[in-house]
């Protein structure tokens, strides 16, 4: 239980880079991140050497990197590992923020390691880091099933939402703000359970 209350040193969030794809659902951990960005007053930037947007933010004297991989979903991991590697972050000291297909908009979960889930992103996390024990800051974005559509799932990721399920999309990611000082202070727990309420 140990490394699951180690500090946060990377937070990254999931997306497709370019303008065709900022809207769409499979980019909401870019959301989360951006509006991490926001919050500290960076601006991320392109490091070639990770093949990402970054920045760093200071928390209690401890650096923190944000990243946006500008690799494309499936190869995420390039720029996580890439970036783990140099400054000896370990799995647990990683948060992914990512689409979730399981949750309907509106939901939001964190949850410590587990499976892939078949989700492309941490897939290829978890194979460059060898391990699945990192964070996941899960935003939910329906299942088109769910939502009574007919798309394929691979299509389904790379539409924007309808308003309504933006909005709820957006406000989940708000609230998941509001505990990015208990997820900076590794009260992970706490953070959980303001989540995870009703």
């Amino acid at each position: 239980m140990q490394a699951m209350h180690s500090p946060l040193k990377l937070i990254v969030g999931l997306g497709n880079p370019g303008r065709d794809y900022e809207d769409t659902r499979h980019n909401a951990g870019f959301w989360f991140v951006d509006r991490l960005a926001r919050e500290f007053g960076v601006s991320l930037r392109l490091d070639k050497a990770y093949q990402a947007l970054t920045a760093k933010i200071v928390v209690q004297g401890q650096t923190v990197w944000l990243m946006q991989p500008q690799t494309y979903m499936n190869r995420s991991g390039v720029s996580v590992a890439g970036l783990a590697t140099f400054y000896k972050i370990a799995p647990a000291e990683i948060l992914v923020a990512h689409d979730e297909l399981d949750f309907p908009p509106g939901v939001i979960k964190l949850k410590y390691s587990g499976s892939h889930a078949g989700h492309n992103g941490l897939k290829d996390i978890a194979a460059r880091l060898g391990s699945l024990d990192f964070w996941r800051l899960r935003v939910g974005i329906g299942h088109p099933r769910n939502l009574n559509l007919q798309q394929d799932v691979a299509d389904f990721v790379l539409h924007r939402a309808s308003r309504e399920q933006q909005a709820l999309i957006d406000q989940a990611l708000d609230k998941a703000l509001l505990v990015q000082d208990k997820l900076l202070r590794s009260e992970f727990e706490q953070a959980m359970m303001s989540l995870h309420a009703a």
